[in-house]
């Protein structure tokens, strides 16, 4: 189990690393664009990413560094696009769409919720 939670720890540095300078390099195109566009490219690409990555490797050492690790630390819609789509293939659909549709609705409420405390807080 230690050496899943290093594995995975490795994995998320490299990713959160990637993510940021993919971040830092699209900056100012997302500032023209007025929309941001590294975060799509991310998320687009560790969605991918995690679904190639979870069936191409068995499970263990190799999966939890890449899967869990670099895809989870690069962005974790792509946790959230795997853990949609395997409800979709076990033939819950409801399920997925209640998940798709209630994560998108409760995380932008609780976004938002999270910068009125901190409004709140920082005066």
């Amino acid at each position: 189990m230690f050496r899943d939670v290093l594995l995975a720890g490795a994995g998320g540095f490299a990713g959160s690393a990637l993510r940021f300078a993919i971040s830092c390099a699209l900056s100012s195109a997302a500032a023209s664009w007025g929309f941001p566009v590294g975060t799509l490219l991310v998320n687009g690409i560790g969605s991918f990413a995690i679904g190639l990555l979870w069936a191409a490797l068995p499970a263990g050492g190799w999966q939890v560094l890449a899967v869990a690790g670099f895809c989870g630390g690069f962005t974790t819609f792509s946790t959230f696009s795997l853990e949609s789509l395997r409800l979709l293939r076990s033939g819950a659909t409801g399920l997925a769409l209640a998940y798709v549709v209630g994560s998108a609705v409760l995380c932008v409420l609780l976004a938002w919720a999270g910068v009125a405390a901190a409004g709140r807080w920082v005066r």
